[in-house]
């Protein structure tokens, strides 16, 4: 089968952590980071020996390209918190990283923002930049963690600004009514519907990937 050629972004440092003054980022940061982009191996260039074949209609992770690729969505993406709906929106953004299955952002202005509340703590991802994250539900029943943004991507990744992802194993999530499952291993929120092939990094012996 015909494998998809996604849009691909450059592998640069990004603008604004090029200089040792900007961005609170010091050389020695700027080298970790370099680093740590390249130590991955599997860029979406070729299908590892193990990969599933996608049939008609699906997407391989293992087609997806490394930095990520940022792909507008127009289906119908919902989330909610049992009863409540906390996000609904036709103007989600994939992000297409290989060897994961796509993560969904979803437009602030789409997100029932009153739900939300900031949460301690962040994470630091090497191709978008530092994740805040957020509490998810009623006041007195909120789900722990159960969103993330990235307030300040790098360049390369403007298009999420603001946007707010949700985790599939945490809130129910669906895509043109279809239910989304999580993602193995719990830290990573790839969302996984019928369309999409692997095996997918997440879980024990995976991290390489």
């Amino acid at each position: 089968m015909k494998r998809t050629v996604y849009p691909r972004n450059r592998t640069g440092v990004p603008a604004e952590l090029r200089d040792s003054d900007q961005g609170g980022m010091t050389v020695t940061d700027k080298r970790k980071l370099d680093a740590h982009r390249a130590m991955w191996t599997n860029r979406g260039q070729a299908r590892p020996s193990f990969a599933d074949e996608p049939g008609p209609g699906q997407e391989s992770v293992w087609d997806y390209p490394r930095p990520p690729a940022v792909v507008p969505d127009d289906r119908l993406v919902e989330v909610r918190a049992g009863k409540l709906e906390i996000a609904r929106t036709r103007r989600a953004v994939r992000i297409l990283e290989t060897a994961s299955p796509p993560t969904f952002y979803i437009p602030r202005e789409d997100v029932d923002m009153e739900h939300l509340y900031p949460a301690a703590g962040g994470s630091m991802c090497e191709w978008k930049g530092m994740a805040s994250y957020f509490d998810v539900g009623r006041r007195l029943r909120k789900v722990a963690r159960a969103a993330w943004s990235y307030e300040q991507p790098f360049e390369e990744m403007q298009a999420i600004a603001g946007h707010i992802s949700f985790y599939p194993g945490r809130l129910e999530c669906f895509v043109d009514g279809q239910r989304v499952r999580p993602q193995d291993g719990g830290f990573y929120g790839g969302w996984v519907t019928d369309e999409i092939v692997g095996p997918w990094k997440g879980s024990a012996g995976t991290g390489g990937w």
